[in-house]
């Protein structure tokens, strides 16, 4: 019996630009937004940075449960007023949008607004299964050799967890990055660098 692939949140960042004399304006119409989308279905959160103190640009994000959650919002009048009320002091400049772990695969990507033929699709599960594999083998192997000697006499549930703390920082920042940028060809179907 197959089981169904339960539904991967989506976040959404977009970078908006305004004139840093308007803060004050700008920090309640980020709230306000805020304060609308919380009412809605499936959704997780929100925030927003600025770069420097006096920056014209907003970092801002927003997480839904599901693609169908974050499409109600977006497509919702509240969130179309929302947005209108901010004419003339809000630029739009650009949206990313990224899936559950996919964002390990996707280089980042700039998409205006008004674009609505959207950033390409994430490689086949298989192949980020693979690259997972080629990362996680000889890490684990080399965590096998080390750790595994020093916690040898240690419960299995303190040699998980001293592994897994070990292991799990150790692929996020620096084995998954190289290994999908050396393979980003591969992941996308483009001819290798060599052939080029």
């Amino acid at each position: 019996m197959e089981t169904a692939t339960p539904p991967l949140a989506v976040t959404v960042a977009i970078t908006r630009r305004a004139d840093p004399s308007r803060n004050a304006e700008m920090l309640a119409w980020v709230r306000a937004g805020a304060a609308l989308a919380e009412d809605f279905p499936g959704f997780l959160g929100v925030g927003w940075v600025r770069p420097v103190l006096g920056s014209t640009e907003w970092h801002m994000l927003y997480r839904f449960a599901d693609a169908d959650a974050l499409h109600a919002w977006e497509e919702s009048p509240q969130r179309q007023w929302w947005l209108s009320s901010a004419q003339g002091m809000v630029e739009h400049t650009r949206m990313e949008r990224r899936t559950g772990i996919e964002g390990w695969f996707d280089p980042p990507q700039e998409q205006q607004v008004d674009d609505l033929t959207g950033p390409p699709g994430p490689p086949p599960r298989w192949k980020q299964a693979v690259i997972i594999w080629l990362g996680f083998f000889p890490v684990s192997l080399l965590a096998a050799v080390t750790l595994g000697r020093l916690l040898a006499g240690q419960h299995v549930m303190v040699r998980t967890l001293v592994t897994t703390v070990c292991l799990t920082p150790l692929m996020t920042y620096l084995v998954l990055p190289r290994v999908t940028g050396a393979l980003q060809w591969w992941l996308h179907g483009s001819p290798p660098p060599w052939r080029r």
